[in-house]
């Protein structure tokens, strides 16, 4: 099946949504059409494709209002109509009510892809925003804690401040500690115990 462009085809009219004719019927030129594309005939699908392209596109335009997504869902229903043209049946309706409904359709179905697609994207954009929030609260919390910290470390004595900086933030045991500072390794452990009692009380931490 050649490939067709839709963009300079008119606005057509929806045409009939109910009539019921016989196959092969004067009135209903397009279901003898149908007969013979079910069965392979290009001639008879291009005499359907100039009888129904307007129209198609014409429903496609006003369901979807973009011109170029308009032809791409026309060329997808005539795609279709080649493809299951044997399931035409004229006792529930006319040809042209059928390739209506198929068109109405296909270009309903775009409409929700879009949408789909577009919400898809606010999601994952709202996502991104949210983590690009997290980390600047995170960041600001620890930059908080380590200001929280550094202000009660400033409330201890210099032995106190000296033997729990060394112990907790430099990872020395209290002998070397105790080395480190010259002072003996019993009021080492003394000043650090009251300089620990003293940051839980300034930072607020309960047991």
């Amino acid at each position: 099946m050649a490939t067709r462009h839709l963009s300079a085809v008119p606005d057509g009219d929806d045409g009939d949504t109910g009539s019921t004719y016989g196959i092969g019927d004067a009135r209903d030129p397009g279901a003898e059409l149908l007969r013979r594309t079910a069965l392979g005939d290009a001639a008879a699908f291009d005499e359907l494709y100039g009888l129904f392209a307007s129209r198609v596109f014409g429903i496609a335009r006003r369901v979807l209002r973009d011109p170029d997504h308009a032809e791409e869902v026309a060329q997808e229903v005539f795609l279709e109509v080649w493809r299951r043209a044997s399931r035409f049946d004229a006792v529930r309706g006319s040809a042209s009510a059928w390739i209506v409904a198929l068109a109405h359709a296909r270009a309903v179905d775009r409409v929700r892809s879009t949408q789909a697609a577009a919400d898809r994207e606010v999601r994952a954009g709202r996502a991104a925003v949210e983590r690009d929030i997290d980390s600047v609260s995170e960041a600001v919390e620890h930059r908080m804690e380590r200001a929280a910290v550094r202000r009660c470390l400033s409330t201890l004595t210099e032995l106190q401040r000296q033997s729990v900086t060394l112990a907790y933030y430099s990872g020395y045991t209290y002998p070397q500690v105790a080395e480190l500072l010259g002072a003996a390794l019993s009021t080492v452990k003394t000043r650090m115990r009251d300089g620990l009692i003293r940051l839980r009380d300034c930072l607020g931490v309960t047991r």
